[in-house]
């Protein structure tokens, strides 16, 4: 069964719809209830500063998670919690 998912890039209007792209600034979930895109807004700013036209839903996405990142400034801030959690140092790979 396929289920929605998407990628939000900036590509040049000359190409195609699928085809290549500039760069790839988030992800859309609609079947995710809540919060359900991820947005590089510095990333969506710079591209709109370019003369970058966003769609209407990536508009509303944009809308979508700048308010939520004005009303959890808090949860974003490590400073502001309780309590301290350490992590283990990350498992080094070979190449192979």
């Amino acid at each position: 069964m396929n289920r929605p998912y998407y990628k939000v890039v900036v590509a040049d209007s000359r190409s195609p719809r699928d085809g290549k792209f500039i760069e790839i600034i988030g992800t859309y979930d609609p079947t995710k209830p809540g919060h359900n895109s991820t947005l590089k807004l510095d990333r969506a700013d710079y591209w709109i500063g370019r003369g970058a036209q966003p769609s209407d839903t990536v508009r509303s996405l944009m809308k979508k998670t700048k308010k939520q990142a004005v009303n959890a400034p808090a949860a974003a801030t490590p400073a502001a919690s309780p309590t301290t959690t350490t992590s283990a140092p990350p498992e080094e790979t070979s190449a192979s």
